[in-house]
Formats: C-alpha cells, structure tokens, sequence
C-alpha cells in the first residue's frame, strides 16, 4: 500500500467517538465529551464520551443482567467459540480500519499497527474461543460413597482497564479470555487512545456477543476508572498500566466488595550481554529494536543494558551504527520504524528523563532531542547513555520511551544482583554461549519472563506477568482462565 493510501484513507475517515452500552452506541449521560488528539500531526480526531459512575451504573447494570439471565454464559463453550472466532474473522477483516485508527491515536507506525497489533489481537480473541470447547473439569479420588467435581465458572462482571501503548492488543488480553469463560465485560480503555476498543466492540456485537455481554466506556481514570474500581456489583477488576495506578485499583477491590483484583504493571527490565555471548551482532541487534520498538512505549523494554566490560566498547559501537535507523518518521509511511510519543504529557516526562540523565552524569551518546516539530506531532530522537550508574533515576525509574542506559559488568552474579535491584520484576535477558551459566542466571532473576540469547520473542500460548511490583496473575495462555472464573467444588453423597 502507498503512501498516499494512508493519508488519504485518514483524511477520509469518520470516527464515531460515543460509548458501547448494552449494545448501543451512546453519548455520555451528562453530555460530557474529551478531545481525542492525535500525536502524529496534533489533528482533533473525534470527540470521544466522557464516561462516568451514571454510565459505569448502567453498563454494569446490563452486564448483570446478561450475565444473570444467562445469554452468554450459558452458552455451550462451542457456541461461544463459534462466536469469538467469527469475531476474529471480522477483525481481520477490518485489519486496515483498526490499524489506521491504531496509529493516529497513538502514533505508532503503520507498518506494525496492522503486522503486529491487528495480527496479535485477532490471534488472541480466536485462540481463547478455540481453547473454550477444550477445557476440561475435574472429579476427585473421593471415597466410594461420595462424588467430588471440581469445575470452573465464570466470576461474573469484569471490569477491563487497558493502557494506550497497546490499546488494542491489551484488550484482547482481556476480551478474549474473559469473554470465552462466559462472563459479562465491561472495557475502559485509556482516555489517551480509546478508539480502536470502540470499534471492537462493535465487531463483537456484529460477530454475535449478545447486548449487555460487552460495554466499553471512555473516559478518565479517576472518574470512569476509579468507579469501576469501587462498584459493589463488579466481580472483577484486570487493569495494566502503571504500578503507582495499579495500587490504586487494589486498594478500591478492598474498600468495596473485595473484588478480584489482577493487575500487569511497569517493568524496568534488564538485557545482561556476557562477553560469551554466541552472537554480538545479534545480541546488539536485539537491545536496540527492542528498546526503540513502539517508541520505547513498551512495560517489557530492556532499558537497562549491563554489558561485560572486555565488550562493551565494541558492543557500543555496533549499537551507535544502528540507532540512526530508529529515527521518528511520519507514522502513516509504511518505512517507517518509530513515530510519535502518545501525548504532550508523556513527551515532557521522556524530556525530563533525559535531562535527568545528564544532570547526573550518564554520558549521552545519541539522541536526548525532541524532533519532527515542524510536524506539530510528538516525537523524541532515540536516546544512549553510556556510564549509567544503578543510583541514578534513569537506570531506576520506568521511562516508558525511546531511552536505553548502558551499565557495565565483570562478574555474571554481579549484574543480575543489580538487575534485581529494582521495585519491578517483568522481564529480562541474558545472552551467553555457557547454558549452565545462562541457566542459573534465569533461576536467579526475578522475573516473570526471562530470554535467554534473544528478547522478545513471544506466543500466546506463554504467560506473561510480572514479579514484586510489576503486577500478580497472568495473561495469556491457558493461565488466563484464572483470572476470570472461580472454582467450585461439589460433593454428591452416593
């Protein structure tokens, strides 16, 4: 697809910006709107609905009676899984659409909106309506007298929160598992890109998710958000973002109804290049495309970099070639690689970052500029430091941009203590030709996933989750069941 394609398929599109409720598409009950601006070029892109506690009343009152009257969850898991993979189809079917909406919200480039977000969501949503019809319950070795069954249900309503980094594949996350164990979903994606779980619930409605069974409401955390958060007659509450919000969403499950609480938080994870390492071209490749991907916007990014000190000149120097290839460009150009930070918001705080970084002594060796101005869009050259110390904010603090922090290393041990030094535990890496060595390492981080001579490679069929503060419970894979059913456990006296 051309260039001209994507701007003119932007230029023409119309973007209906109300909430999902009960099936309808609907304003704000208080006629409440926010102004959805898009990062690339600072154009208004829809008035969205301003959600608060009336219409979070109202969509939790439709998901308790779908759920009550059983239009959904009572449902043969075959029927069910019919459904969601027709809805898989139709997102497939609408990858363009959802891609452009994608990246004109968020600024993510074109090329990965539709190859890796539209591609992963829709995998998602289909492999929990194939897994549906293929789970299996349970019976005891009870005594002779007795039938003892173990059987999982669906908890109820859920409330889904979703970040705007990945709006829409963390809301297949949460759709897909949620949906096919049979409950009710209420989604509030994020105020910063809110659009794109719109249209899903639209395709969900036309793939034949019943009325009632799948909401979204737009809208600000601290109004839409927080009364989710505090329902007394939502049963489940799966938010990722931010671990200072995540606490929060914790300490409201408890206030009201001791709801389920699930939540995938921030990261700060660490990339550990011994000077074994089986293939330096690969191991530099990696670190760098896996930090200036989705604009460093990603909780699992290896921003921090600890590379053996006999290797680190010529790892530096490999690295510094490649980091040109990573400058921001027009999202809407299908070569480009990075593109625009979410907001003005986020951009100050990458800015600052930065600025810290320098203040505090680590040597910037690429980057640190904001760039493409003159676009009216938001965008940050990616950025090298080198002579990171552990102390300092940026090898401490999640940045959540284009930003890597070099540190460097002689001993193994050494490394992975200050690479669990840290109040997060989502992902890291180390990368050796020694697999006893590698082995151990693994063991001794504290992360709830760990690469061994590669970063980011991912399925489905893995969970992925953090330790400490980056979060509890699992997406992805069979695990997330979990999360969204109780189990009950029933004696039959013989």
């Amino acid at each position: 697809m051309t260039t001209t394609h994507w701007h003119d398929r932007a230029a023409a599109l119309e973007i209906d910006g109300r909430a999902l409720i009960n099936g309808e598409r609907v304003h704000a009950r208080s006629e409440a709107r926010f102004d959805c601006i898009s990062p690339i070029d600072g154009r208004k892109l829809a008035e969205v609905a301003r959600c608060d506690l009336a219409d979070v009343d109202a969509a939790v009152g439709a998901a308790r009676a779908a759920f009550e009257d059983r239009r959904w969850a009572g449902k043969a898991p075959a029927e069910r899984k019919r459904v969601l993979v027709r809805f898989a189809d139709l997102m497939l079917e609408h990858r363009d659409e959802l891609a452009l909406l994608e990246t004109l919200d968020m600024g993510k480039p074109i090329r990965y909106s539709r190859s890796v977000d539209v591609q992963l969501a829709q995998n998602c949503v289909r492999w929990y309506g194939e897994a549906i019809d293929k789970l299996y319950d349970q019976m005891a070795p009870a005594p002779e007298d007795s039938l003892a069954l173990i059987t999982r249900e669906p908890v109820g309503v859920v409330a889904a929160i979703t970040p705007w980094n990945y709006p829409m594949l963390m809301a297949a996350w949460k759709i897909g598992p949620a949906l096919a164990a049979g409950n009710s979903l209420i989604l509030k994606p994020s105020e910063k890109a809110p659009l794109t779980a719109l249209r899903l619930a639209e395709l969900a409605l036309e793939a034949g998710v019943p009325p009632g069974v799948f909401s979204v409401l737009p809208g600000y955390g601290e109004e839409a958000g927080r009364a989710l958060g505090l329902h007394m007659d939502v049963d489940c509450i799966a938010f990722t973002g931010s671990t200072r919000t995540g606490k929060g969403i914790v300490q409201m499950a408890g206030q009201s109804n001791l709801k389920r609480a699930w939540t995938e938080l921030g990261g700060k994870s660490a990339n550990i290049v011994c000077a074994d390492c089986p293939d330096l071209d690969a191991a530099v490749t990696a670190a760098v495309g896996s930090i200036y991907f989705n604009q460093g916007e990603s909780c699992n990014a290896p921003s921090r970099l600890f590379v053996e000190a006999s290797i680190k000149d010529a790892f530096l120097e490999k690295a510094l070639a490649l980091v040109p290839n990573f400058a921001p460009g027009d999202p809407l150009i299908e070569d480009t690689v990075m593109g625009a930070i979410v907001d003005a918001v986020q951009m100050k705080t990458v800015l600052g970052y930065i600025a810290s970084g320098q203040e505090e002594g680590a040597r910037l060796l690429a980057g640190g500029t904001q760039t493409r101005a003159e676009s009216g869009g938001l965008y940050i050259a990616p950025t090298l430091f080198d002579g990171v110390d552990p102390g300092m904010r940026i090898a401490r603090e999640e940045i959540f941009g284009p930003v890597l922090s070099v540190l460097s290393f002689t001993e193994l041990d050494e490394a992975v203590r200050q690479a669990n030094a840290t109040p997060y535990g989502l992902a890291a890496a180390v990368w050796t030709s020694n697999m006893s060595k590698a082995i151990r390492a693994a063991r001794s981080l504290r992360a709830g996933t760990v690469h061994v001579n590669q970063y980011d490679n991912d399925d489905i069929t893995v969970p992925f989750g953090g330790y400490k503060q980056s979060g509890n419970g699992r997406d992805k894979s069979l695990h997330a069941f979990d999360k969204y059913t109780e189990l009950k456990t029933t004696w039959i006296g013989l």
